[in-house]
C-alpha cells in the first residue's frame, strides 16, 4: 500500500466520496433506519446523534467538497534556517501516519472526521459504536468505492468491527501501526481509551459549559444566549449546562422568573442552588457535585455569584474546559473574564454553540479537544498534522 498520496489524489477521492453520498443517500438512510429501529432510546443525546436525515446528508457532502477545496496541510514550511556551515534547515508539516477514531452513535463522523484525517495524508481506522453499525458499514462501502475509483488501496479507510473486549486488546497491543487515537463520545468512552491506549490520545473532552450573566449585562441578549445555548441542540458538546447570575444584576428577580418560564416552555428542567430554590419552577439541585455534570439532556442549572472573580473561580473549578460566555456591556470586565477563564473557547456576548470547527472557519473538525497539547479547541484540517525536519547539505560534518 502506498504510504503517501499526492494532494491531487486525495482531493479526487474526497470529491468522488461526496458524489457517491449524494447518489447513494437512500442506502445510507435505509441503513440508518435499521439502526434507529434497533436503538433502545434510553439516551436522548445519543439517539439525536444517531439519526441521519437529509440535512445531515447535505452536511456530509458539503464538508467533503469544502475539504477538497482547501490547501494541502502537508508539507507547509513552518521554519527555515541557514546554518553558518551552509546547511539548509527546514521544518515542515507531515502526516501522523495512522489515525484511529473511536466514536459513539454519530454516522456523520464516518464521513467528516475521516475526511479531515484523510485530507491530512493519514490512514484511517474507524471504530464506531454498535448502535450505528449498519449506517457506518454502508458509508465505509462508499469510502472504498471512492478510493478504488482512483486506484488507491481501500485499506486507507478501515472499519474495525470490534466489541469492547477486542477494542481494549487492540488499543493495548495493536496489530498494525497506530499513531494517534481520537475518542469521540462521553466521559466513559474517553476514560476507557485513555486507560487502555498504547498510542497517543487526543482527548475530545466533555462540555459542561457556562454562561455568566454579569451585573452590567444586556438582559435581552442574556436571554437569547441562554436559550440558544440550551435549547438549540441538547446533544452537542457545546450546549449550555450552567448559568451563573450576578447577585447585583438589576431586575434580577424578573429576569430569572422570565428565564425559568421560557426554559420550561422548551421542556427544560431548571435546577437551582439555594439562592434560586424559592423561585417557582426551579427544582433544588441534588448536591454541589452536580456542577461538574455535563447534562446532554433537557436540564440546566442556575446559580448565583457575588462577583466576577467568584464566577471565574467557579467556572475554572467545575467546567469541562470547553466553552464559557460572559454577557456584559463592560468590555473591561469581559476581557478580564476571557483572560482568566481556563477554557478552550471563551466568549463575550455570544452563545457557546459556536464552538465548532465549521463555525470557526476551519471547514470542519475532527474533534474538540480540551487538552492543551497538541491542539486546543476544534481540531481542523491544519491541526491534524505533526512536523518533521528537512536538512540539505553538501557533506557537512560536526
Amino acid at each position: 500500500m502506498d504510504t503517501f498520496l499526492t494532494i491531487e489524489k486525495r482531493n479526487a477521492v474526497l470529491l468522488s466520496m461526496a458524489k457517491l453520498i449524494e447518489e447513494k443517500q437512500h442506502l445510507i438512510l435505509e441503513a440508518n433506519q435499521l439502526d434507529l429501529n434497533a436503538y433502545s432510546g434510553e439516551d436522548l443525546a445519543m439517539e439525536d446523534r444517531l439519526k441521519v436525515d437529509d440535512s445531515k446528508i447535505k452536511g456530509m457532502v458539503d464538508s467533503l467538497e469544502h475539504l477538497a477545496s482547501q490547501d494541502d496541510p502537508v508539507g507547509v514550511e513552518r521554519f527555515a534556517f541557514t546554518h553558518e556551515n551552509g546547511m539548509q534547515v527546514y521544518n515542515k508539516t507531515a502526516p501522523f501516519g495512522t489515525v484511529m477514531i473511536i466514536y459513539e452513535s454519530r454516522p456523520d463522523v464516518t464521513v467528516e472526521a475521516a475526511g479531515i484525517a484523510f485530507k491530512s495524508g493519514n490512514k484511517i481506522l474507524l471504530k464506531g459504536g454498535k448502535e450505528s453499525l449498519n449506517s457506518n458499514l454502508e458509508i465505509v462501502k462508499l469510502w472504498h468505492q471512492a478510493l478504488e475509483a482512483h486506484q488507491v488501496d481501500p485499506q486507507w479507510v478501515t472499519y474495525l468491527q470490534f466489541d469492547r473486549t477486542q477494542t481494549q486488546s487492540f488499543l493495548k497491543q495493536p496489530n498494525q501501526p497506530v499513531d494517534i487515537v481520537v475518542p469521540r463520545g462521553g466521559e466513559r468512552l474517553i476514560e476507557f481509551v485513555k486507560q487502555n491506549s498504547s498510542a497517543q490520545v487526543i482527548v475530545s473532552g466533555r462540555g459542561n459549559n457556562f454562561v455568566y450573566v454579569h451585573d452590567k449585562a444586556d438582559l435581552e441578549l442574556a436571554m437569547q444566549i441562554i436559550l440558544n445555548g440550551k435549547t438549540g441542540k441538547i446533544s452537542a458538546c457545546n450546549a449550555l449546562d450552567n448559568v451563573l447570575i450576578d447577585a447585583d444584576l438589576p431586575n434580577k428577580q424578573d429576569f430569572v422568573t422570565q428565564l425559568v418560564d421560557r426554559l420550561s416552555q422548551s421542556n427544560i428542567q431548571v435546577l437551582g442552588d439555594k439562592d434560586f430554590e424559592p423561585v417557582e419552577g426551579v427544582d433544588p439541585m441534588e448536591n454541589e457535585q452536580q456542577w461538574y455534570e455535563e447534562f446532554l439532556d433537557y436540564k440546566i442549572l442556575l446559580g448565583q455569584v457575588d462577583s466576577l472573580s467568584e464566577a471565574i473561580t467557579k467556572i475554572n473549578k467545575y467546567s469541562g474546559g470547553h466553552s464559557a460566555t460572559i454577557v456584559s456591556r463592560d468590555h473591561q470586565a469581559a476581557q478580564a473574564f476571557m483572560d482568566a477563564v481556563d477554557n478552550a473557547a471563551v466568549y463575550h456576548n455570544v452563545s457557546t454553540r459556536f464552538t465548532d470547527g465549521g463555525q470557526f472557519g476551519l471547514g470542519g473538525e475532527l474533534a474538540i479537544s480540551t487538552d492543551k497539547l497538541h491542539q486546543r479547541g476544534p481540531i481542523g484540517l491544519q491541526h491534524l498534522v505533526t512536523n518533521k525536519w528537512y536538512v540539505h547539505g553538501n557533506g557537512q560534518v560536526r
